[in-house]
C-alpha cells in the first residue's frame, strides 16, 4: 500500500449483519451497525452488499437499514470474489484508495474474511485485483484496528496509533467532530488512528498495557484514577491556595466534608467544623464509571440528610453563590481554553423555590438535569469578573500535580469575595463548547507533543 491508498471504503456482506433477527426499530442500537456508522465520521464510504437474486422483502429491509445509518446498498450479480471485486470497482470508481470487502467465512474459523484491494482513478478496472490481499478476523469489533493497521502501512511506519476508552455517547460526540479519525484528515490528526474502544473494563486495559511495553499511555491510568475520586480531587485542590497573593481575589477549593453515613450523630458539628452551611451540594465520592456517579442533591435542612438518596460514601460540598455563571476550562497540553455557561441560581433563590416543595432536597443527575437559573433568577449584582491569569496559573498547577495532558475543570466566582472556586475536575471532557477548528487540532497537537516527549526520553 502506498500513501494514497489509505482505507477509503468498507463494504460488508449482508450476512454478517444478522439483520434477519433484528427488528427495524432496533437497527439504530445494533452494535455492528453502530460501529459501521462511525466510519463515515472518518470519511470512509460504507455500503451493505447482497448478491442477487434476493426477495423484495429482504431488499426493503436492507435499504431501510442503510438509509437509517447513511450507508449505500450495493447489489452484486455473483458471489465470486473476482466478479464481485470488479463490480465494486466499477460502482466505486470515484474512490481513490483501498476498499475493504468483508465476507462471512462459513463453518470455519476465523469467522470473517476481509479482502482489501486498491482502486486508482487512472487505472483500468481490470487491474483491480492486482494487489488483492486477505485478512481474517474472529469478530466484527476487530475492524477499526484492521483499518488502523492498513492505514499505518499506507502512510508510514512512524505513525502512532492512539487508543482510547470512553462511554459510547462521548465517543460518538468526539467522532462527529472529527477528533477520532481512522483516515488522514487536514486538521492535524493525520498521524493518529482509532484503536481500542471495545474493552470490557479498565482492569483488562491495564493488564494489556502491563503486558505490552510498546504501548505508550498519553495519560497513565494512575494519573487518571485520582480524578475519578471526588474526595481526592477536593484534597488536591487545597494545594491551589499557595497561588494566592494579598490584595487580589484568590483561587481555592470549595469547603467540603466526606461522610460514610448520613445518619452520623455528630454530623451537625462536623458540618460546622468544615465551614459548611446550608444549602450544600452532596455528590457521590465516585466521580464516574458507575451508573449513579452523577446522582446529586442540594440539601436545605439538616434532618433531610437522614433520608437522602445519594450513594455513599459521599462528599458534602459548599454551595457557592456565583451569579448563576459557570466558567468551564479545558486543558489541552500547554493550551487552555474556556467558555461561559449559565448555571444554578444563588442560594436565596433555591431556598425560596424549595419552600414550595416543603424544603425537600433537590435531586438531580448532573449529566442530564442540572438545575439552571431562569432569566428572572439571575443576581442583580454585577457580572462576575474573571481573573484569567490566576486561573491559567491554577490550570498549570493542576496539570503538573495530576500529570495529565487532557482534562477540564469548572470555576465559579463567589459573589462578594470574588473568590475563584474550582468546583469540579474531570478527565477527557467533550470540548463541545470550543469550535471544532480550534479544539480538534489542539487536541491532536497535545497528544503529538506528549508522544514526542516520550520519544526524546
Amino acid at each position: 500500500m502506498l500513501m494514497g491508498e489509505a482505507v477509503r471504503g468498507v463494504i460488508v456482506d449482508h450476512a454478517l449483519l444478522q439483520y434477519g433477527t433484528i427488528q427495524p426499530e432496533n437497527f439504530k442500537s445494533n452494535g455492528t451497525l453502530s460501529l459501521l456508522r462511525k466510519l463515515r465520521f472518518s470519511n470512509i464510504q460504507t455500503a451493505i452488499s447482497y448478491v442477487l437474486p434476493v426477495s423484495a422483502e429482504q431488499v426493503n429491509l436492507l435499504q431501510t437499514m442503510a438509509k437509517l445509518h447513511s450507508f449505500e446498498c450495493l447489489p452484486l450479480t455473483a458471489s465470486s470474489l473476482d466478479i464481485a471485486s470488479r463490480e465494486i470497482a466499477q460502482t466505486w470508481s470515484h474512490i481513490s484508495g483501498t476498499i475493504l470487502y468483508l465476507l462471512p467465512n462459513h463453518d470455519a474459523s476465523p469467522k470473517i474474511t476481509c479482502t482489501y484491494f486498491s482502486i486508482a482513478l487512472d487505472d483500468e478496472v481490470t487491474s483491480v485485483l492486482h494487489k488483492s490481499n486477505r485478512i481474517y478476523m474472529e469478530k466484527f469489533e476487530e475492524l477499526p484496528l484492521t483499518i488502523c493497521r492498513l492505514n499505518k502501512k499506507a502512510i508510514s511506519n512512524d505513525v502512532v496509533t492512539v487508543g482510547y476508552i470512553m462511554k459510547p455517547s462521548r465517543e460518538e460526540d468526539f467522532a462527529k467532530r472529527g477528533a477520532l479519525p481512522m483516515c488522514p484528515t487536514p486538521n492535524g490528526s493525520s498521524e493518529s488512528s482509532y484503536w481500542i474502544g471495545y474493552t470490557k473494563g479498565m482492569q483488562e486495559l491495564q493488564r494489556h498495557l502491563e503486558n505490552h511495553n510498546d504501548c505508550f499511555e498519553v495519560d497513565p491510568l494512575n494519573s487518571i484514577y485520582p480524578v475519578l475520586d471526588r474526595l481526592k480531587i477536593q484534597q488536591l485542590l487545597l494545594g491551589l491556595e499557595d497561588l494566592n497573593v494579598g490584595g487580589r481575589c484568590k483561587v481555592r477549593a470549595p469547603h467540603f466534608l466526606k461522610v460514610n453515613s448520613f445518619d452520623e450523630p455528630d454530623l451537625v458539628q462536623r458540618l460546622h467544623d468544615a465551614t459548611l452551611s446550608l444549602p450544600s451540594i452532596v455528590k457521590p465520592q465516585v466521580a464516574c464509571g458507575v451508573a449513579d456517579a452523577h446522582s446529586m442533591a442540594i440539601v436545605f435542612q439538616v434532618e433531610d440528610f437522614k433520608v437522602l438518596n445519594v450513594p455513599l460514601p459521599a462528599v458534602i460540598q459548599e454551595y457557592v453563590d456565583h451569579s448563576s455563571t459557570l466558567f468551564k476550562f479545558y486543558v489541552l497540553g500547554d493550551r487552555v481554553f474556556h467558555t461561559v455557561k449559565k448555571s444554578m441560581p444563588n442560594a436565596a433563590v433555591l431556598i425560596k423555590s424549595s419552600e414550595k416543595n416543603g424544603s425537600k432536597p433537590l435531586l438531580f443527575d448532573s449529566l442530564k438535569s442540572l438545575p439552571t437559573a431562569t432569566a428572572n433568577q439571575h443576581s442583580e449584582g454585577r457580572d462576575p469578573c474573571l481573573d484569567l491569569a490566576l486561573v491559567n496559573k491554577a490550570a498549570e498547577r493542576l496539570s503538573k500535580r495530576l500529570g495529565l495532558t487532557i482534562f477540564g475543570f469548572d470555576v465559579v466566582i463567589q459573589e462578594g469575595s470574588g473568590d475563584h472556586v474550582v468546583v469540579d475536575v474531570n478527565y477527557l471532557p467533550s470540548f463541545k463548547e470550543i469550535p471544532d477548528d480550534v479544539a480538534v487540532p489542539a487536541f491532536w497537537d497535545a497528544i503529538k507533543k506528549k508522544v514526542d516527549s516520550k520519544a526524546v526520553k
